[in-house]
């Protein structure tokens, strides 16, 4: 992977989350392709950029108004030259929040005019109880440290 395609990925990030912060849905659905899958935390799949910005936009209105997204990223790893990995976490809320506290795992993609746009994202509730039983009672479930 080069710097040059980490930091284009780094920054598609930023973009969505910055457009969150503005709570502007049609910036937010703009990081994603044409044909992309968002699978909220709660399992609501929405696909296209359109629909996930346009469905945002509804939640930046109403339920979401005044939230900010916390992103941190894990990990990028790219597959080919096209196709990258990107696991981070994150949460939203309205004020600095102590833990960050949801999963993301995004697919993201080079389109032909070279941008890297997010092709799909599965966002997951981390359970830090729930793990440390799983941990405890089987402790093969436990994975390597990175």
């Amino acid at each position: 992977m080069t710097t040059t395609d980490t930091t284009a990925i780094r920054a598609l990030i930023e973009r969505s989350q910055d457009a969150w912060n503005r709570g502007d849905g049609t910036a937010y659905g703009a990081c994603f392709t044409a044909d992309a899958t968002d699978a909220t935390y709660v399992g609501t799949i929405y696909h296209g950029g359109d629909e996930i910005g346009g469905a945002h936009q509804a939640l930046f209105d109403s339920f979401l108004k005044g939230s900010r997204l916390w992103v941190e990223i894990l990990e990028i790893r790219l597959y080919g030259s096209d196709t990258a990995v990107v696991v981070t976490r994150g949460e939203s809320s309205k004020k600095e929040p102590k833990k960050l506290g949801k999963v993301a795992t995004y697919t993201v993609i080079r389109d032909g005019e070279g941008r890297w746009l997010i092709a799909a994202v599965q966002k997951t509730q981390h359970k830090p109880i729930m793990e440390a039983i799983s941990f405890k009672f089987k402790p093969a479930t436990k994975p390597a440290a990175r």
